[in-house]
């Protein structure tokens, strides 16, 4: 086996109740997660992980190849997802007798990415053959220009100082924000490292359009309102 999709989706949510299964152009919120992994026809399974039957059913009817029932333990407010991906990850291979060479994570709030996205991140990944890829879009905020941290007395400053004068944001170096939409994992980098970075980690960029990440109910207006535009 080469490689697993996993989507971790929980059953509460405080900003946004029931996001999982809400529905967004014209289906449950997981339900296009799971279609990106089947529409970019790279993975030999594709497996939804919840504590939620609801959550299950809907990624079954979406085209999920397998289903694992997250433990309650990992499906707290204060629970780290690494844990469950890799749970997940272990259940499926204990379930197709295999192992597999790269695990993907899709963030099940991330509706508004594409296929293509998914093929980009993996073949980067495969192609430098690094520990992960991790996915964002280009930062509005600069840490060498106009992001500042606040400190013990109150003041303000740069949070990075520049390494020459930087008077354009343009003039800085380029800095990205996180989308969590995409992780590609090589197998050994996800199961036996002990967080997210490596000394070799890349990061594949996406436009803001296809970066939202639905966590307050205007991240879901607005990305309902691009998925209309884009299904118009």
């Amino acid at each position: 086996m080469v490689r697993l999709a996993t989507i971790l989706a929980r059953g509460g949510s405080k900003g946004v109740p029931g996001k999982n299964v809400r529905m967004i152009a014209g289906a449950p919120l997981i339900a296009h997660s799971v279609r990106h992994a089947v529409e970019a026809e790279l993975f030999d399974a594709i497996a939804v992980s919840s504590d939620a039957d609801d959550i299950l059913e809907a990624g079954r009817a979406a085209g999920a190849t397998h289903l694992v029932e997250r433990p309650a333990q990992m499906a707290t407010d204060e629970a780290g997802k690494l844990p469950a991906i890799r749970h997940c990850v272990a259940e499926v291979e204990a379930l197709v007798g295999a192992t597999f060479a790269t695990i993907t994570d899709l963030q099940p709030t991330s509706p508004t990415r594409l296929a293509d996205d998914i093929r980009g991140a993996v073949d980067m990944q495969a192609r430098l053959g690094v520990s992960n890829v991790i996915s964002g879009s280009e930062a509005k905020s600069s840490p060498y220009f106009n992001l500042v941290e606040e400190r013990a007395d109150g003041s303000v400053g740069l949070s990075k100082a520049p390494a020459g004068d930087v008077v354009r944001r343009q003039d800085a170096p380029r800095c990205f924000d996180l989308n969590g939409s995409i992780y590609v994992w090589r197998r050994d980098a996800l199961m036996e490292g002990e967080g997210l970075w490596f000394a070799d980690t890349h990061l594949y960029e996406m436009p803001p359009e296809r970066s939202v990440d639905i966590d307050t109910e205007l991240d879901f207006r607005f990305a309902d309102f691009l998925m209309s535009q884009a299904g118009n």
